[in-house]
């Protein structure tokens, strides 16, 4: 009991000073981002960002939707990391070895990461990272109490808990049950960063609000819904040419869910980043042809480029479910009806000003490795055909047909009233209900939504992460199989792929699997996304990477 009293203390005071430094933190940071001028004469550079979306934890184990990606690398590293060419390249292990038969990775890692200064640490110093943090870490992920949106990561790849072991404080290996060719990639992603169990275990699910890593940015302050403060980690690992990273002194980000005031915040230059263009102020930016309009030219720097994004409508195929069992949408010639239905290119050409690709082909996306346009076959544009199916599946020009509700966020309302209006003029008879983000992720998440619109986006750069979202195995909610396809044949497939080290025969396994999933149509692709990302021009140094993860380490604000 005395012992419970003594933490209960400890938490009191140490919540008590926090508070304290964070209000005082945050009425300087407001200070010198509101007063540009007093930020430049004292040499601070802070990283101005909304995130519209809002965030639901900084917690890796949750990293789930870009926000949380975003703000998880700027705290967090991992073993590996991608460069911009999405090569996996050295983190926090410098080095590594592959057994022979492809089961056992020995990770060797580097002795001079340390965890971020927290009260927490003896002395409050972040002590040095060890290959033991790192079991803990992806046991963490695969522990059913943690229920981590990122298990689906190792599942029926490890035995347990039993498959991480440190060798000794530098030396980490990783036991597969079998081969897996994309493992060292998949160790990009954000769920499998690395946190210190002290930290973690004293928070328990408070970890999300009170992160620490080993990043080049450490977590200060975050009012839910209005801003968050990141600042400078002086202790940072890592260098450029030289020079010890990062060179901003601390990030803050809004939380302004407007897309279009958020983009009127930018041009007043009180965001130094916009991500994506969407709403009225579209053509108001970017011509049909996706240039910038002469308004503009010059104003800020506009970056265009491959975006490992699937923009998609999701479909509940599992007829055990009965949510689907009182569908229409459970009959496959409905579904791929829908998929005809949609005309693509105009969709893309004046709703999205040409940013994108048409979805023509598969799931996996424009940019990944192993993409062929011409090896899967998708769904162009036709009408008659969508007509055709409908008569097949006893509803001739949609007669008799129940009414189907399409769920959307508020962000791509546009398109989906598009769609709506695609498939009302083939006779199907569409109702379109507009959610927030965190609400349709949340149902989604459960299968609570029969038909809904999608993304996925890549947490690492295989094609077996789009393909991992039709395994059986990856059921919700231990997965993201969130259209609850099954296919015996994938599945063999899928797994059959893990074996194979030759990138050309495993990319040919990707596309018979994706042209089997365009077959079934539990989903219908709208299209490949385009990074599209506007920064002000006295912004240096920013990342232009396909899985548009931002990486905020080597950024100069001039």
């Amino acid at each position: 009991m005395q012992a419970i009293r003594k933490f209960r203390s400890y938490k009191k005071i140490h919540f008590r000073k926090r508070d304290c430094v964070l209000k005082l933190f945050i009425f300087s940071i407001a200070f010198f981002s509101a007063c540009s001028e007093k930020a430049e004469y004292s040499g601070k550079t802070v990283f101005n960002i909304n995130l519209n979306d809002g965030l639901t934890s900084l917690d890796p184990a949750f990293a789930r939707n870009q926000n949380a990606l975003w703000m998880v690398n700027q705290i967090f590293n991992g073993l590996v990391q991608v460069n911009d060419s999405l090569k996996t390249i050295p983190a926090i292990a410098k080095t590594w070895e592959i057994s022979e038969n492809g089961k056992t990775y020995t990770f060797h890692l580097r002795s001079d990461v340390r965890f971020h200064d927290d009260p927490l640490f003896p002395q409050g110093r972040g002590r040095k990272v060890a290959a033991s943090d790192f079991v803990y870490s992806f046991n963490r992920i695969i522990d059913p109490k943690t229920a981590s949106s990122g298990a689906w990561i190792f599942n029926d790849k490890v035995e347990g808990k039993d498959s991480f072991k440190a060798l000794n404080d530098t030396t980490l290996q990783v036991n597969l049950k079998r081969p897996f060719t994309p493992f060292l990639s998949m160790l990009t992603a954000q769920y499998c960063s690395v946190v210190p169990h002290e930290i973690a275990d004293f928070y328990g699910k408070d970890f999300r609000n009170h992160p620490v890593g080993t990043g080049p940015f450490k977590f200060k302050y975050w009012k839910e819904g209005e801003i968050m403060v990141l600042l400078k980690n002086e202790n940072y690992w890592e260098t450029d040419g030289g020079n010890r990273l990062p060179y901003l002194d601390a990030v803050r980000a809004t939380f302004i869910s407007d897309k279009q005031t958020a983009f009127m915040e930018f041009i007043k230059k009180k965001l130094d980043f916009f991500n994506s263009i969407d709403g009225s102020y579209r053509d108001d930016i970017l011509t049909k042809s996706g240039k910038m309009t002469k308004k503009y030219e010059g104003k800020f720097q506009l970056r265009t480029g491959p975006y490992l994004n699937t923009e998609y409508l999701g479909i509940l195929v599992d007829t055990t479910m009965a949510i689907v069992k009182s569908s229409p949408l459970k009959d496959k010639k409905i579904r791929q009806a829908i998929n005809y239905a949609i005309d693509r290119r105009k969709m893309v050409k004046y709703l999205r000003n040409s940013i994108g690709t048409p979805g023509h082909a598969g799931f996996i996306p424009k940019g990944m490795p192993g993409f062929d346009m011409d090896k899967v076959k998708g769904y162009e544009y036709d009408r008659q055909k969508a007509r055709q199916l409908l008569t097949e599946a006893g509803f001739p020009n949609g007669e008799g047909l129940p009414e189907i509700l399409l769920q959307t966020s508020t962000t791509y309302k546009d398109l989906i009233e598009f769609v709506q209006g695609e498939l009302n003029a083939v006779g199907i008879k569409c109702r379109v209900e507009v959610n927030q983000s965190t609400s349709l992720r949340e149902l989604i998440s459960k299968n609570g939504v029969n038909f809904f619109r999608g993304s996925w986006i890549a947490d690492y750069p295989d094609a077996e992460n789009y393909l991992s979202v039709f395994y059986s195995k990856n059921y919700v909610p231990i997965g993201p199989n969130y259209t609850s396809f099954k296919s015996k044949k994938f599945d063999e497939l899928f797994e059959q792929s893990f074996l194979e080290t030759d990138d050309q025969k495993r990319y040919e396994l990707y596309r018979q699997m994706d042209n089997l999933v365009m077959a079934e149509s539990p989903v219908v692709v709208l299209f490949y996304d385009q990074l599209i990302n506007l920064y002000q021009n006295n912004i240096i140094g920013m990342s232009n990477n396909a899985q548009n993860l931002l990486i905020l380490k080597k950024v100069k604000k001039n």
